[in-house]
C-alpha cells in the first residue's frame, strides 16, 4: 500500500505550548459517534469490506513462532473466505481485497516477508509492519532502540511502529521527543514511520495532542493511540484529539498524516464507528488504508462473521471462522 510520506519540519512550540482541550466537550462528542446507527444491509457491508483494507493484521505475542505468523500472513492475503466472495459477487483478485498489512515483532519480520511473497503477487503487494525501538515500553538505550529499526528494515519491514520516550513526554521534554524520533525517521530509511504515543499513560488529553504534533513534525507518516498493551488504549476522546491534531498539522503544512487506533478494537460495529468518525472528522481519503489502519487480531474474525450473516441470514460460530 502506498503511503504519503512526511518530510517533517523543524521543532516549533508555538504549535502546541498554549493549547487548550475542553473534557467536556470532547467526551460529549464521543459519546455522540458511539451511539449512532450503524448503516444496514449492503452498505454496511461495504464498510466492512473497507475495514478488512484498513487492518493491520497483529501478532505480538511471546509463543509467536513462524508457522502462527505464517498461518496470519495467508489469511492477511486472503482476509475474507472464498466462500463469502463468491456469495457477495465478489471476484476477489478484482476486488484487489488484502489487509493492511500484517504486524509483527522485529525477529519474525523476515518470516512474514517470506510467508507473504509465496502468496504470490497479492501477497507481495502486502508491507510488513514491525513494532520497535523497545516495544511495548521503550525503556532501553536510544543507541539499541534505533539499531532495532535498521534491523528490520533490513529483514524486509516497510514500515516501523515506534514507540516514543513516554518519560520525556511527562517531562515536559518535548524538544527531546521530537530529537529522538527524528533520529528514528533517518534509521527508518524509505520505510515508513508510525509513532505510537501510548496515550493511556501520557496522563492528559493536552499532553496527548503534544505529543501528536511533535511526532508529526518530527516526520512521523502515522500517529497511533497505543501498544495495545496499556491499561486504557484506542478509545474515541484520545481519537478526537489525534484527529484534530492530524487536521491542524495539515492546515499548517499541507501535509497528510495517517491514524491508527490500536488495543480493544474487536468488533466489526466498532469498525465502522472508527470509518465514520474519520470520515466526519477528516473526510473520505482518511478511510483508506494509505492514511487509516486499526491494529487489531481478533476483529477480522467478527468482520468475516458479519459479511457470513449478511450474505445467508445466519451466523456461523465463532469457532468455524478460520481466524475465530
Amino acid at each position: 500500500m502506498d503511503v504519503h510520506g512526511n518530510p517533517g519540519r523543524d521543532y516549533d512550540e508555538t504549535c502546541f505550548k498554549d493549547i487548550k482541550i475542553n473534557l467536556s466537550a470532547v467526551k460529549a462528542k464521543a459519546a455522540e459517534v458511539a451511539s449512532r446507527r450503524s448503516v444496514k444491509k449492503q452498505w454496511q457491508a461495504a464498510w466492512q469490506l473497507r475495514a478488512v483494507t484498513c487492518i493491520d493484521l497483529t501478532t505480538l505475542a511471546g509463543d509467536d513462532t513462524p508457522v502462527n505468523v505464517s498461518r496470519l500472513c495467508a489469511k492477511a492475503a486472503h482476509p475474507v473466505g472464498k466462500d463469502i466472495v463468491k456469495m457477495l459477487n465478489m471476484n476477489e483478485k478484482e476486488a484487489g481485497l488484502t489487509t493492511g498489512a500484517v504486524c509483527v515483532y522485529p525477529n519474525q519480520v523476515k518470516v512474514a516477508r517470506e510467508a507473504l511473497d509465496k502468496c504470490g503477487e497479492v501477497g507481495r503487494s502486502i508491507p510488513v509492519a514491525s513494532v520497535a525501538t523497545g516495544f511495548p515500553c521503550g525503556q532501553t538505550p536510544l543507541a539499541p532502540r534505533l539499531e532495532e529499526i535498521r534491523s528490520a528494515v533490513r529483514d524486509g519491514a516497510s514500515e516501523i511502529d515506534i514507540v516514543i520516550n513516554r518519560t520525556y513526554a511527562l517531562a515536559g521534554n518535548w524538544k527531546g521527543v521530537y530529537d529522538e524520533v527524528c533520529q528514528m525517521k533517518a534509521a527508518c530509511g524509505n520505510a515508513h514511520m508510525k509513532a505510537i504515543l501510548a496515550t493511556g499513560e501520557l496522563g492528559s488529553l493536552r499532553n496527548i495532542y503534544k505529543a501528536s504534533m511533535v511526532c508529526m513534525m518530527a516526520g512521523a507518516d502515522f500517529i497511533k493511540t497505543s501498544t495495545g498493551k496499556e491499561g486504557v488504549n484506542a478509545t474515541l476522546v484520545v481519537a478526537l484529539v489525534m484527529v484534530r491534531s492530524i487536521r491542524d498539522y495539515f492546515a499548517l503544512t499541507g501535509v497528510k498524516v495517517g491514524f491508527k487506533p490500536a488495543g480493544g478494537i474487536r468488533t466489526a460495529k466498532d469498525a465502522c464507528v472508527w470509518l465514520s468518525l474519520m470520515k466526519e472528522e477528516l473526510g473520505e481519503e482518511w478511510t483508506k488504508p494509505n492514511l487509516f489502519r486499526i491494529g487489531a487480531s481478533a476483529l477480522l474474525a467478527d468482520i468475516e462473521r458479519q459479511l457470513y450473516h449478511y450474505a445467508t441470514g445466519c451466523y456461523p460460530a465463532l469457532s468455524q471462522m478460520p481466524m475465530g
